[in-house]
């Protein structure tokens, strides 16, 4: 061995040897005041209490009991560990409750910590371990596939509330705040000046989410957030299995047309997706058109404002690991739509807009045949079946 060598060798055990002096060594296994969890954690003290008053077990985890319950029933296999010779495991029932306290109040887990009492570390391994659990156990039945009879019964409902008829829902996109990501540059920095994940998603008539995507970086362009997402992809390859076209209701003289999507500015006119008409010298007919648009895509602002209000760890930045927003927001979504199924409309609930901000709007060229379409519910829109008396005072 050449004198280097050694003398390099002999520099890594001295340096090793001082970084052993000067690491810090838990003062505790177990810090007093987390081991005394089983008799001074809420969970412990408080859970059957609030089971017995179901007002404030809405208001503490944003749902009511049969709710918690069936979702409990449902994610207890994917949430269940086994106790160890050193400590007692966390109970599905305690994992359900501080997930959903999270998600529902937003406080950090050093907040939580001093409620329930779990190390900050353990509950964020049990957060995100269970809200990819519930994306996993509820999608398939609150999130799934749709059908060609699915979309038709949306269109009608659809119909019935905001009076666009062939329309399948509404699409949007919404900025969801995040802390800088370590190890990354401008990525998820956006046009808004902070940074973002995106969460793209298609609502219905009733405020539930009927397909999203999401994990696209803030700095990405709104075409590309479209083009590159799951659905996006799955709609542009025709995959989602729309409806053929038929004719709108008690107008059968321009023929059958498109089943659509609506969306604002920032998505492109296509067969399947409507958008409004550029905003330049704009007759009549075409200002009631984008009136009537923007009335049907408010279905999707709703949405996110009622999951926003509802699940308020939306209403800060996520400041926790790219993969971990991911999880939160996905189970924000799934939760949102099973709560609206179980436990309906609840009076504290807000319809305003969320504060999330979408995205920004995009130019595109779009060929004769599509525009002829979005003409063709323009003229549906000021004819003497598809007219409404209140439109023309809001245009």
């Amino acid at each position: 061995m050449d004198f280097k060598r050694a003398v390099c060798i002999v520099a890594l055990v001295l340096r090793n040897r001082k970084k052993r002096r000067q690491r810090k060594f838990r003062k505790y296994w177990i810090h007093p005041l987390t081991s005394r969890r089983f008799e001074k954690g809420f969970f412990q003290k408080k859970y059957k209490i609030l089971r017995e008053h179901p007002d404030k077990f809405f208001n503490y985890f944003r749902m009511s009991v049969a709710s918690f319950d069936k979702i409990l029933h449902n994610v207890r296999p994917y949430i269940t560990f086994m106790d160890t010779k050193f400590r007692k495991c966390i109970s599905p029932e305690e994992r359900l409750s501080v997930t959903l306290r999270y998600l529902a109040s937003g406080n950090s887990m050093k907040s939580l910590y001093f409620e329930y009492l779990i190390g900050t570390t353990t509950l964020s391994e049990i957060i995100e371990h269970t809200c990819k659990s519930l994306w996993i156990c509820l999608q398939p039945t609150y999130m799934p596939e749709k059908t060609e009879e699915d979309w038709i019964n949306i269109a009608n409902f659809y119909f019935e509330r905001t009076h666009f008829p062939n329309c399948l829902g509404s699409i949007d996109g919404k900025h969801i705040r995040i802390e800088r990501p370590e190890n990354t540059g401008s990525e998820a920095f956006n046009y808004k000046k902070y940074y973002s994940l995106i969460l793209l998603a298609i609502a219905d008539a009733d405020y539930c989410f009927t397909a999203i995507d999401v994990g696209a970086y803030g700095s990405n362009s709104d075409s590309s957030v479209f083009k590159n997402s799951n659905f996006g992809k799955r709609f542009l390859n025709n995959q989602m299995h729309l409806p053929e076209s038929a004719t709108l209701p008690d107008y059968e003289e321009v023929g059958p047309l498109p089943f659509v999507f609506v969306g604002d500015e920032a998505f492109p006119l296509m067969e399947h997706l409507m958008r409004p008409y550029p905003n330049r010298n704009l007759s009549i007919k075409q200002r009631v058109y984008n009136y009537r648009l923007s009335y049907a895509r408010r279905t999707v602002e709703c949405a996110f404002g009622i999951m926003a209000n509802k699940w308020r760890i939306l209403h800060r930045p996520l400041d926790v690991k790219l993969d971990f927003c991911d999880h939160i927001i996905k189970a924000c979504c799934i939760l949102h739509n099973f709560v609206r199924q179980h436990d309906g409309k609840q009076l504290n609930e807000s319809f305003q807009v969320s504060e999330m901000q979408g995205i920004a709007s995009i130019r595109t060229r779009s060929s004769n045949n599509v525009i002829d379409v979005r003409n063709l519910f323009a003229d549906y829109f000021t004819s003497t079946v598809g007219a409404l008396s209140w439109q023309y005072e809001n245009i």
